[in-house]
């Protein structure tokens, strides 16, 4: 069956519900009848692990009205489904940040995001090194999903890249040190050695993070 580029790819060891919450973690309003093709099974039995989902609180439901028939059901996370996605002991972290800034200020929270920064980028620096642009976002982008943000890229399109991070593990820090978004923005351009642009944020409320790659102009 032949499925997008980036489309999320079950297996039989994966367990049914973990995959549906990643299906729409990746593609939320996904209609039923689209559901039930990527997991390879009938509506039906779609259908039973989706309402399972929806008693639990993880999955809510709407309904799309085209122009002919009954309105199509398609399906989302709920907001308290993040909960079930990889997180970065963001408690003990957001209580780490807090005693810093009490203790010595704003500035000193955002050196050590930045501290931490260098030292991701010294540690995957030689992963990217001599590869063109492309392969490199898309190797960034591998590095990015084996660390739980569930990363994929596109392009490239007119000249640039695009990396999407449908996972933000760091959700709860972010929302409350912006600073750390605008951290990642610049490791990912040192990195990638490239200009980043932020176009969405899931700590916006956005669905995706969703990072434009550009080549530096000549001499930059």
């Amino acid at each position: 069956m032949d499925r997008p580029p980036g489309a999320y790819r079950p297996t039989a060891s994966v367990p049914t519900k973990r995959t549906l919450l990643y299906l729409l973690k990746r593609a939320p309003d996904t209609p039923l009848a689209e559901i039930a093709r990527t997991l390879e099974i009938s509506r039906t039995a779609t259908l039973k692990h989706l309402v399972r989902l929806e008693a639990d609180g993880l999955v809510q439901r709407s309904y799309l009205r085209g122009r002919q028939g009954r309105p199509r059901a398609c399906f989302r996370l709920s907001s308290s489904a993040q909960t079930a996605f990889p997180v970065a002991y963001t408690e003990t972290a957001l209580c780490a940040l807090a005693f810093i800034e009490r203790h010595q200020g704003r500035r000193a929270v955002t050196a050590l995001l930045e501290e931490r920064a260098a030292e991701v980028r010294a540690r995957h620096a030689a992963r990217l090194a001599g590869r063109s642009l492309p392969d490199r976002v898309r190797e960034l982008g591998r590095i990015r999903d084996e660390e739980g943000y569930m990363a994929e890229t596109s392009g490239p399109r007119a000249r640039e890249l695009v990396l999407l991070e449908h996972n933000c593990p760091i959700l709860a820090l972010a929302a409350r040190y912006g600073e750390a978004c605008d951290v990642e923005r610049r490791l990912f351009r040192d990195l990638l050695s490239a200009d980043v642009a932020v176009s969405h944020r899931v700590v916006s409320g956005d669905p995706v993070c969703r990072f434009v790659v550009r080549p530096r102009p000549a001499g930059v």
